[in-house]
């Protein structure tokens, strides 16, 4: 893992660069989409009826529209970092007054102790970098017997742009990303129940490395990563980084950008209610 920036510093940058591409969104974030559908179709292998949902970090609210679909009965609950999203997401819900917004952090939750009966997060989890801590927020969240299930990326992700860069200048122009088995770990760390991940490879294809350039700004993809550069990337760098990536082009002609999307889900024990039983005899015996 690349030395990571101080979650306080990381999560205003993320914030602004999100509430910036708020309106170009949708038309960029193909992967994005498409990820979440996936997501949303692994409940389907889950027995469960929650009276309240929440999406973390649910961004133009695509999912939240799903989520609402499949649990018309329940409480959905769509929470993101920028205002930005959250109204992108509301005029886009044909009817807004079955979900609420809730304009907050993925790491220090608005939400109730043992509130909610299932976590739904699709690539939002890689702006934390904590995960451990906020696993642990979450699993706080939680009813007892309830559900998170999550989407982000691993290490893979990007792979040909950070080689690219890497020929350029020694400079981390690339989020770093947790691989599959330390999520697993943090999960177990947080006291979440019976956790299972798995992981697939997406690959997006472009014209040049323009194009893959322009879509991350559009998304408001953003790197946290300290020794990251500052200021706008020279014409030098970047006619230096067409051409490293050119040595990946493809017998079609096009560039790969290759995503190791990684997907988690966990349970919050039925027997995990958070209180400490007691016995009658040791209160007795105390003073």
């Amino acid at each position: 893992m690349a030395e990571q920036r101080p979650w306080s510093h990381a999560r205003r940058d993320v914030r602004a660069s999100f509430e910036r591409a708020a309106a170009s969104y949708d038309a960029a974030a193909v992967l994005q989409h498409e990820v979440g559908r996936r997501l949303l179709e692994r409940l389907e292998w889950m027995r469960l009826e929650p009276l309240r949902v929440a999406d973390l970090g649910c961004g133009t609210g695509r999912q939240t529209a799903g989520l609402r679909s499949r649990y018309p009965q329940a409480e959905v609950i769509a929470l993101d970092l920028a205002e930005g999203m959250l109204g992108e997401a509301r005029r886009a819900q044909p009817s807004p007054g079955m979900a609420r917004w809730v304009c907050g952090d993925l790491a220090a939750l608005p939400f109730a102790d043992r509130s909610a009966d299932l976590l739904f997060s699709n690539l939002a989890l890689q702006w934390c970098l904590d995960p451990a801590a906020v696993f642990a927020e979450l699993r706080r969240v939680l009813r007892p017997g309830g559900l998170l299930l999550f989407s982000t990326f691993g290490p893979d992700t990007l792979g040909e742009l950070r080689a690219s860069w890497a020929e350029v200048d020694d400079r981390n122009h690339v989020n770093a990303f947790f691989d599959l088995h330390d999520l697993g770990d943090a999960l177990v760390r947080a006291r979440l129940a019976d956790p299972v991940m798995d992981c697939e490879h997406i690959t997006l294809t472009y014209p040049d490395v323009v194009g893959l350039m322009r879509d991350l700004k559009a998304i408001g993809a953003h790197n946290v990563t300290a020794g990251r550069p500052r200021g706008l990337t020279g014409r030098r760098a970047l006619t230096a980084l067409a051409e490293a990536y050119a040595t990946f082009r493809r017998a079609d002609g096009t560039l790969p950008a290759t995503y190791e999307v990684v997907y988690g889900h966990a349970w919050r024990s039925p027997a995990d209610t958070g209180e400490v039983a007691v016995p009658a005899n040791m209160l007795r015996q105390m003073p």
